[in-house]
């Protein structure tokens, strides 16, 4: 991803540094129809491993994930964020959200405008009232949620199928966040979470892909 400005990551303590090997050196994504071949069965894969996750477990590891991103830096400077909430199996960003509400941060909220295929965003101040089923059945604010430019988010949460210790990306396939990023604040974090099921050692990308600044799970953060 392209930046105006040098961006510094939070720090990563020893244990939580990417395991050697984790990122592939000289591996190649392939092109064109193989590129989304790859990027379909990749996606189909770690999704199935992400779903087959029990209850319990995906709980205690949300929480974990919503620990660290508290924990980090970029997270206690941040006062205009974007989240998103958990749609399926994904972490549960609930208690980050009401956190950050309660810290006094705006928090805004996607919403899918099917017409432009462009994500809109919305100012939240209650994840519970402010929000209800939207496109293809994501929590989405409400109408009567205010209107927030993109440009004015200083910190973001950005959603995933599957990540790799570069923070290279796979979304769902819409491109809804490809279009979103470039119009944020080159310096505003961009911070994934993710379970640890979500990272595999190479995501396939073209050069337009937007990847992600950190990768945050239960048990590691990666940046770059």
């Amino acid at each position: 991803m392209p930046h105006d400005a040098p961006r510094v990551p939070d720090a990563l303590s020893a244990g939580d540094a990417a395991a050697p090997g984790d990122n592939p050196v000289g591996v190649a994504s392939p092109v064109g129809a193989a590129l989304r071949e790859a990027k379909r069965l990749l996606r189909e894969r770690v999704l199935a491993q992400r779903d087959s996750l029990g209850a319990a477990a995906r709980a205690e590891a949300a929480a974990a994930i919503g620990a660290r991103i508290a924990a980090m830096p970029s997270f206690t400077a941040a006062r205009h964020l974007l989240m998103t909430l958990p749609f399926r199996n994904e972490w549960d960003t609930r208690a980050l959200i009401a956190l950050a509400l309660a810290a006094g941060k705006r928090v805004a909220l996607p919403r899918v405008d099917a017409h432009t295929r462009m994500l809109v965003l919305h100012a939240i101040t209650d994840a519970e009232r402010d929000v209800a089923p939207g496109y293809r059945g994501i929590a989405e604010p409400r109408a009567h949620c205010a209107a927030v430019s993109a440009g004015s988010i200083d910190w973001l949460l950005v959603p995933g199928v599957a990540f790799d210790a570069a923070c290279r990306r796979l979304g769902y396939g819409g491109g809804f966040y490809d279009r979103l990023l470039p119009l944020v604040a080159a310096d505003a974090p961009r911070i994934a979470g993710a379970f640890d099921v979500q990272l595999v050692e190479h995501v396939p990308a073209a050069p337009h892909d937007i990847g992600v600044d950190a990768v945050v799970t239960e048990t590691r953060t990666y940046a770059r």
